[in-house]
């Protein structure tokens, strides 16, 4: 478990497809990101929306500094569908989302995930 003073947590995002690494900022969205960090790791199964990958995760938070405007490689978390949210092209969110960090290596991999892939998130060792 990280330490209550780090800003940034690493985390592994690994599809069946494809793996990829991203950062969780506490600073983004304290609360939402505390409350992912406690329910780590979980896997879900993918869902697409445009040049989005999302998957619902075992936590309940609301809008915290909620954005509808993000930029390729974007982490958010979804409130009305409890969904971990991977942003790898210019498409926006379906409605505004809480924005929780972003990935640190290259977004295109996600692009081969398909619908009804399983997803594994857990802390980077």
């Amino acid at each position: 478990m990280p330490s209550p003073k780090e800003s940034e947590i690493t985390i592994s995002i690994e599809f069946e497809s494809a793996q990829v690494e991203g950062v969780l900022s506490r600073i983004l969205s304290p609360r939402t990101v505390e409350s992912i960090v406690e329910a780590l790791p979980f896997t879900s199964r993918t869902f697409l929306w445009k040049e989005e990958v999302y998957f619902e995760i075992p936590v309940s938070v609301g809008p915290e500094k909620p954005r509808s405007i993000v930029t390729p490689g974007t982490l958010a978390y979804w409130p009305p569908s409890k969904a971990f949210c991977v942003f790898y092209g210019d498409s926006q969110p379906y409605s505004p989302v809480n924005v929780i960090g972003r990935l640190i290596s290259p977004p295109d991999p996600v692009r081969r995930v398909k619908r009804g892939e399983w997803v594994t998130v857990r802390l980077k060792r």
